[in-house]
């Protein structure tokens, strides 16, 4: 009899502890998908971004894919910008691992994407420069430079040859005339002019100021992160994002400089204390 009496509250009990498991592993499950889709908005937004070289100087592009960004990578990329921007030859071993992985996983993401499998060909690349970049570190850091030469150079083309553009258009349009002359002066859409120029300049300068060229891809590296991170942070804000908008794209040069005059500082903070060190 007591064991009969007993039967209603252990099966009860079962219940209760059968529910608790299943509303424990319910946000185990939301919170992995959540993870995914903050993963999968991070690749989407920076390869979108960056499948202009001229991103900066197109700041309506630019805009538009930190919009889905989110407000936790906008953290991580202020964070990670600025320690890479005043301290990034301090770690430049770690930066370029972490560079080379990055660039990995973003260019196979991009690539797998037309191959039907992102994440894959993601990780698969990325694996590859990731260890590619331990043994050839001399060469990748070379590489880096040559790269943030390169992005360098083509939004300065782009960002000038657009601003030439649009004083050209508003001049014309005040004297009734054409502008057809001064535009072809400087096109925006030959940006890879300005793109080769820098690789070429950077790339050849890696190997002759190996310890500067640490300090250019660094620096411009981590300006950009910090500045896109910052305008993620403030696009967040839905009442601040018509004002953003208008100021960022009064003129494309804005963000350019947003981040070319960092980038500066940052340079000439790093040389500083790394002549300090050598001393």
């Amino acid at each position: 009899m007591p064991a009969a009496l007993l039967l209603p509250t252990i099966a009860q009990q079962a219940t209760t502890a059968a529910d608790a498991v299943e509303s424990a592993a319910a946000p185990t499950g939301g919170s992995r998908s959540l993870m995914v889709g903050e993963l999968r908005n991070l690749f989407d937004s920076m390869t979108s971004i960056f499948s202009r070289g001229d991103a900066l100087a197109n700041p309506e592009h630019l805009l538009d894919g930190l919009q889905s960004l989110g407000l936790v990578w906008a953290v991580v990329f202020i964070t990670v910008g600025l320690l890479c921007l005043f301290n990034g030859y301090r770690w430049y071993k770690f930066a370029t691992v972490t560079t080379a992985l990055l660039l990995g996983l973003f260019a196979g993401y991009w690539l797998g994407s037309q191959l039907g499998a992102p994440f894959v060909v993601a990780g698969c690349l990325g694996a590859l420069l990731f260890v590619v970049a331990f043994p050839l570190m001399k060469y990748m850091v070379a590489a880096l430079g040559g790269l943030a030469g390169a992005f360098l150079g083509a939004n300065l083309w782009a960002g000038i040859a657009r601003t030439v553009q649009k004083l050209a258009h508003e001049r014309a349009a005040a004297e009734n005339a054409t502008a057809a002359a001064e535009q072809m002066l400087l096109n925006p859409n030959d940006y890879w002019v300005g793109a080769l120029i820098g690789l070429i300049v950077c790339g050849m300068l890696a190997f002759i100021l190996w310890k500067l060229s640490i300090v250019v891809y660094t620096s411009v590296s981590g300006s950009t992160l910090a500045v896109i991170g910052v305008l993620a942070l403030l696009l967040s804000v839905d009442a601040w994002q018509p004002t953003i908008r208008e100021g960022l794209t009064a003129s494309y040069l804005v963000v350019p400089l947003l981040v070319f005059v960092p980038a500066a500082i940052g340079l000439i903070l790093q040389e500083t204390r790394k002549d300090e060190a050598s001393h």
